[in-house]
């Protein structure tokens, strides 16, 4: 007779278990049940098994406290994942299964590249299990042990990647409180993926783990868990930095013979400078180590972008050759992760390959990896760089960037053929990295140069293809022309260079590839210049470019890009409060809808048409229309991808929002703007550290658009950054109007750090007085500070005169963490329901 709860094997006879004393069944103190049959709790599974009538067990993959856990295929969703099963000692404390329960929910919400995903918790026949991701792989505390340490490379690549997974975490406002590196899985592309968020919990979500319980593993355990206190993000991050540590040195800060005297060393004794065991890491890298050390967690990093972000800046200062770059895979991927067993490689062919892995990752000796979309083969991708002006007096630079701009739109459209945007490419004007490098950040095999000269009405033009690797010319050609040839010279270059990449041009060989919109040369320089002027942004540079749009279609007026440009100019001007709404609605619409009665095909008015139906319309599922028809019509057209992104933020569809965001910085991967927008999107979802972490980006790649800082000041209020929010605010305002002073966007933040005195004084002074240089107050954030301060009929007065001037930043209401201090006013509710945002 076995025993029901050890499952130890007795006599017939027997009344009690021999080893634990449990009555058996048809015992006297235990008469069998009469309606249903006692049923054994479920230890293990077995191989080749179905368990829940869905899961196809594949073999066990290893088993720890919670219990034991099995790689499955799953039937319904057509996928391997990995099934934990709980022990029944564990499962039948209902308790316990209601905060693993609660728990899971908090996990699910984390959806990141660098985190394993956490599926579902089911029961069955008296069993509890849990499904997540699986993949092949190893866990970190395995590598460490089998090389004594990581390369720095390795240790940089992973410490990043960690960083990014904690960051989406925190930004959700879960925390994990048991990171370890038995917790961090390394796949075979060297990815990360940070495990077992089943005991974090949520800040905004209080009761689920009872204080005063000491959780977390002693080696990894920060002051305040050691002392069981309520722990915050920067627990994590005291973690991340031992984590570092062992990585970098092969052995843990400190250690004990008992849990409690690792604890008390982590309350009170400092840490040994890692350097002490390994004096190849960078100093740098050491300081990183021990600031995430600190016992006073004020002390510490206050934020894991703020970690990831000096790992990155020592990263670049080691030898390319010592780098480490994770094979990435596409975000769509529906990879799956638990922990790998070694011993499961000892099987004669894999054995290789698991050794090969690890030396890769070990070592650190892979070559470096683009960040910016690889070109599909070899020689299929090209960046045409900004055209030389060879004129004296230079006074030929638009028709330089125009034929420039005019070939990536051209080659953009052909199929296998990875071009980067305007931004990009032009990003390198003025500098001289060097091809390779070029080459690298633009993800590219080839670039396009050439010369523009001008002689009377004689246009010569000497363009060059050079291969990236070896800095070999693999094509050249000298156009001489009358300037009336330069729509011909276009297409011929085009051609060229088509030929000269050995691609082919599926039945369009005949046909021209640069389309003719104007035959008058004129209007086409003209419309040159307004489009030199237009990208170049700033009040002064917009007005000049749409005067000459203006006298482009006057020139013309049957010239559809001429139009265009003149819309896309008073749309920018509207949008950044260079004129007012009304007036840049009515100009941009009216010139939008000519350049679509002149050719229906034109993506970039579409898109521009798309913007002002979202802006200052209101017309949220017309411009979705538009948006999707001009990504139709022109798919490389990164301003349609970040447009439409800005739609998809009022609607709060984030995820749909974060992939066209993310699809304009792979089409223009040094567009600082762009890069700047994909941080604020990230601000809209409260991930917090990845804006910032986004926006430091930006403000690497040009410290002087102004944007990045108000949007940088907006991510720091709500981490509580306020020092850096307001250095960020101001920083903007110098940019943007040559002077700084303090407008509603510190007001707001006064209101937030509990300076309400200031607050309402600056408050009041900018409603008398109003602010320097004409610069229009925005009636949002003066609503977003009142409210803060709690005076809400004075906050929906200034929402009421945002709704009434068709405010840009209104459009946000749903999704803007400004306005949370609002939400709960039925007032708020019925504000959305009059800007459509609600039904």
């Amino acid at each position: 007779m076995k025993c029901p709860k050890c499952e130890t094997e007795n006599t017939p006879d027997s009344q009690f278990c021999k080893k634990c004393a449990m009555p058996l069944p048809f015992s006297k103190e235990m008469p069998a049940p009469q309606t249903e049959t006692l049923r054994t709790p479920i230890k293990e599974l077995t191989t080749g098994s179905t368990f829940a009538g869905r899961y196809q067990v594949i073999e066990e993959l290893g088993k720890g406290g919670m219990g034991r856990v099995y790689k499955v295929f799953d039937t319904k969703i057509k996928e391997k994942v990995a099934l934990k099963l709980i022990k029944p000692e564990i499962a039948s404390d209902e308790e316990t299964i209601e905060r693993f329960s609660n728990e899971l929910r908090l996990a699910r919400k984390i959806g990141h590249r660098n985190v394993c995903r956490m599926f579902d918790m089911g029961e069955t026949e008296g069993a509890h299990f849990i499904t997540m991701e699986y993949v092949h792989g190893e866990d970190l505390k395995s590598m460490i042990r089998m090389a004594a340490g990581l390369s720095i490379g390795a240790v940089l690549s992973i410490g990043k990647q960690v960083c990014d997974g904690l960051a989406e975490a925190h930004s959700l406002g879960v925390i994990h409180r048991d990171l370890k590196p038995q917790n961090i899985m390394i796949d075979r592309g060297g990815n990360a993926k940070i495990m077992d968020f089943g005991i974090a919990r949520s800040l905004r979500e209080k009761g689920i783990t009872a204080p005063s319980v000491l959780i977390g593993t002693p080696e990894y355990m920060s002051p305040e868990q050691a002392e069981a206190k309520e722990v915050d993000h920067r627990s994590d991050i005291y973690t991340l930095g031992i984590i570092l540590y062992e990585m970098a040195t092969g052995r843990v800060p400190f250690e004990g013979d008992t849990a409690l005297s690792i604890a008390m060393k982590h309350k009170g004794e400092n840490p040994k400078n890692p350097k002490q065991f390994n004096p190849n890491i960078p100093d740098d890298l050491s300081a990183v180590i021990l600031k995430c050390l600190e016992k006073d967690k004020a002390e510490r990093y206050q934020a894991v972008s703020g970690v990831r972000s000096e790992l990155e800046k020592i990263e670049k200062g080691i030898p390319t050759t010592e780098r480490v770059a994770p094979d990435r895979k596409p975000l769509t991927s529906r990879e799956i992760t638990v922990k790998f067993n070694l011993k499961k490689l000892l099987i004669p062919g894999l054995v290789v390959t698991a050794l090969v892995i690890a030396a890769v990752i070990i070592i650190g000796r892979v070559a470096p990896r683009k960040e910016t979309p690889p070109a599909e083969s070899p020689g299929h991708s090209i960046a045409v760089l900004p055209f030389e002006d060879l004129s004296p007096k230079k006074e030929y630079r638009y028709l330089c960037d125009g034929i420039a701009e005019t070939l990536i739109n051209t080659l953009t459209g052909i199929k296998d053929l990875w071009v980067p945007a305007r931004a990009s490419s032009f990003s390198f004007e003025g500098k001289n990295p060097g091809i390779r490098e070029i080459g690298r950040q633009l993800g590219v095999d080839n670039l396009l140069e050439a010369s523009v000269q001008v002689v009377g009405n004689r246009l010569r033009i000497t363009p060059k293809i050079i291969h990236v690797n070896d800095g070999a010319q693999i094509w050249s050609g000298q156009y001489d022309r009358q300037m009336e040839d330069v729509f011909a010279i276009q297409d011929e270059i085009a051609r060229e260079i088509v030929k000269a990449l050995k691609i082919k041009l599926l039945g369009e060989k005949e046909s021209p590839l640069a389309k003719r919109y104007t035959e008058n040369r004129e209007a086409y320089e003209l419309y040159l210049q307004g489009r030199y002027l237009w990208n170049k942004r700033g009040k002064a540079n917009l007005e000049k470019a749409a005067a000459f749009f203006e006298e482009s279609v006057r020139k013309d007026p049957n010239y559809a890009l001429g139009y265009g440009g003149l819309a896309d100019s008073y749309y920018v001007m509207g949008n950044n409060g260079f004129l007012s709404t009304a007036e840049a609605l009515s100009k941009a619409k009216t010139a939008a809808l000519k350049a679509l009665e002149l050719d229906p095909y034109l993506a970039e008015a579409l898109a521009c048409l798309g913007s002002l139906k979202t802006n200052w319309e209101w017309d949220f599922p017309g411009a979705e229309k538009d948006f999707k028809r001009a990504i139709e019509l022109k798919p490389g057209y990164a301003t349609a991808h970040q447009w439409y992104a800005f739609l998809l933020a009022r609607l709060g569809r984030f995820e749909e929002m974060i992939a066209e965001i993310s699809r304009a910085s792979e089409l223009d991967p040094l567009s600082t703007r762009i890069r700047a927008n994909v941080g604020y999107m990230y601000y809209y979802t409260r991930r917090y550290d990845r804006a910032i972490a986004e926006l430091e980006k930006a403000r690497e790649m040009d410290p002087n658009h102004s944007w990045t800082y108000q949007y940088l000041g907006y991510a720091c209020v709500e981490t509580g950054l306020f020092a850096r929010a307001k250095e960020s605010f101001l920083r903007y305002q110098e940019l943007e109007y040559g002077d700084a002073f303090e407008d509603e966007d510190i007001a707001y933040l006064y209101a937030r750090m509990g300076r309400k005195k200031e607050a309402r004084q600056l408050l009041a002074k900018l409603k008398s007085e109003g602010k320097p240089q004409q610069r229009p107050i925005s009636p949002t954030m003066m609503a977003a500070a009142y409210g803060v301060l709690g005076e809400k009929d004075e906050a929906f007065a200034w929402l009421e005169k945002a709704y009434q001037g068709r405010d840009l930043a209104l459009g946000y209401l749903k999704v803007r963490p400004t306005f949370d201090s609002l939400r709960s006013d039925q007032r708020f509710s019925q504000l959305l329901k009059r800007i459509r945002l609600e039904k």
